[in-house]
């Protein structure tokens, strides 16, 4: 049974650290390896360059709105691809556990399926809604 009281808080929780993660994701391409770096790195794997340019830019925008709640459901399965991509050219070779050396594609699965959770529940609790102003009402321990 869905407790109808909480879930909206646990869609949240789901969205602002799926936010997170995309975004911490797209710092390290922008921020340590550098954009053209990671053009370079896409090139080395068989992909135009230009990719990087576009993937940096769809986890940037996919985790902010994400974590302000915009279009959930459809930002949630706009990055699915991206995820999908790295098992395919990078992690997958390397066999199902994250901690294989080049990193497999353990962590990478669950990231997929949490954004189908994502896309499943909805945006939750506080989020920008087109057309709508509206947020959860605030939690109460009592109510719990």
């Amino acid at each position: 049974m869905i407790d109808t009281r909480t879930a909206p808080y646990a869609a949240l929780i789901l969205r602002v650290s799926l936010g997170i993660l995309f975004l911490a994701h797209a710092g390290l391409k922008i921020i340590v390896f550098t954009p053209a770096g990671t053009a370079q790195f896409f090139g080395s794997l068989g992909l135009p360059g230009f990719m990087a340019y576009l993937v940096i830019a769809a986890e940037v925008a996919g985790g902010l709105a994400l974590i302000l709640g915009f279009h959930v459901r459809w930002a949630a399965l706009a990055l699915i691809p991206i995820l999908i991509g790295a098992i395919v050219t990078v992690h997958g070779p390397a066999g199902f556990f994250f901690s294989n050396p080049n990193g497999g594609w353990e962590f990478l699965a669950f990231w997929i399926l949490a954004l189908v959770a994502q896309a499943l529940l909805g945006e939750g609790a506080y989020a920008l809604r087109p057309g709508s102003a509206k947020a959860a009402p605030a939690l109460s321990l009592r109510r719990l």
